[in-house]
């Protein structure tokens, strides 16, 4: 038996328009994912690496894996320490109408 060819996106966005309470937990997450890989990109501008930034924020290297790989939502404890180490602050700010988180 071949495989059949499927669209993803089609297919997600398919079921997202299908239900509505799948669409808002998407977006939520997409919000999260999007926060965690610009975390790992200024780690890595940093040039510091796992190790480091688990020793200088007090935390161990597997819970900094775990945050970058997206397997667990640090609390806004740890991501603070987090950012504090890469000298960076939270700030919030108005969202845009145009703007889309990836």
């Amino acid at each position: 038996m071949p495989f059949e060819k499927l669209d993803v996106k089609k297919y997600i966005d398919d079921s997202l328009n299908a239900d509505p309470e799948l669409k808002q937990m998407w977006d939520e997450s997409r919000m999260e994912y999007a926060v965690l890989g610009e975390l790992v990109k200024l780690r890595k501008q940093k040039g510091i690496s796992q190790v480091e930034l688990a020793e200088k924020s007090g935390n161990k290297q597997q819970v900094i894996s775990r945050i970058e790989n997206k397997e667990n939502s640090p609390t806004l404890k740890t991501l603070c320490s987090l950012l504090d180490v890469l000298d960076y602050d939270i700030q919030f700010v108005p969202r845009r109408e145009s703007v889309k988180v990836p």
